[in-house]
């Protein structure tokens, strides 16, 4: 869910900073996302029900309600201050009767108030849960006759900096990635994981899977906040594995009067990925 806890990355902790690092996300690579849902939509059918685990502020919700124009949604997530700010957004675009929220944390069981649905989705939040199979499994007993899941996952973290990013010694993003990556093996077991084979457990097949990639190099002018707004959080978490060199660079990208803040650069490139796989119960 995004009520767990990362130190480094747009989809977890409760909290203002993170609901905008969630919109920011979906505003600056919203054509990536729209791709996302696009594909979805090749494989979902007309789903009538749709319920969105882990929905954080609801960018997912928002898109599939928009594709899918005949559905509601049931957003469920961890955080009421996330599902509060989902309910504004949706509100705001018409869609406050298409969509019901259920707080709820999955590691605790499956909500019965959340109901069957024909398409379920969750990105970023399965590799957040204590026994993902049991987490899937119970989705896939949600899912109605021929419904779908449609699970994504990062694959690598967001970036944005040149190799030289012009403070500090360069390849800094590169080490800084490197500290996650041994963070996230305690941390977040599951992140990285082997989804198919976690699918397959749950006694889910996966019926289609794709890599999605962007690289903006040309991205839009919320890209520096959409980079403020990570490398905030990277330094929250990642500040006591630095050395002294590295956190004055990543102060120095942070700090609006620096000529090399994030805030100013021309020379932003907003790169990710994630896997995507739609799966079923067997026929």
């Amino acid at each position: 869910m995004h009520t767990h806890h990362e130190h480094h990355h747009p989809e977890h902790h409760h909290g203002d900073d993170l609901a905008e690092l969630l919109d920011l996300d979906a505003e600056v690579l919203g054509d990536f996302h729209a791709g996302i849902v696009a594909w979805v939509g090749e494989h979902a059918g007309d789903p009538k029900r749709i319920v969105d685990l882990g929905a954080g502020t609801g960018a997912g919700t928002v898109r599939l309600l928009t594709r899918f124009p005949a559905a509601t949604a049931v957003a469920v997530d961890g955080s009421p201050q996330m599902l509060h700010r989902l309910a504004g957004h949706a509100a705001r675009l018409g869609l406050a009767d298409r969509v019901r929220t259920v707080v709820a944390d999955l590691d605790d069981g499956w909500p019965a108030e959340v109901g069957p649905a024909e398409l379920v989705w969750a990105t970023n939040s399965m590799h957040h849960m204590a026994d993902p199979v049991a987490v899937l499994r119970a989705a896939g007993e949600a899912l109605t006759g021929g419904g779908v899941f449609a699970l994504f996952e990062l694959d690598t973290f967001p970036s944005f900096l040149p190799e030289d990013q012009g403070v500090g010694r360069p390849g800094l993003e590169r080490r800084l990635a490197a500290i996650m990556t041994r963070h996230r093996a305690t941390d977040m077991p599951h992140l990285g994981g082997d989804w198919p084979a976690t699918l397959a457990a749950a006694g889910l097949e996966v019926r289609a899977e794709r890599r999605f990639t962007a690289e903006l190099t040309a991205p839009p002018a919320a890209a520096g906040r959409y980079a403020h707004a990570s490398f905030t959080r990277t330094r929250q978490g990642l500040a006591g594995d630095l050395d002294a060199d590295d956190l004055a660079a990543l102060d120095a990208l942070l700090d609006e009067r620096h000529p090399a803040s994030v805030l100013h650069r021309t020379d932003l490139v907003v790169r990710a990925e994630r896997l995507g796989w739609i799966a079923g119960r067997p026929s």
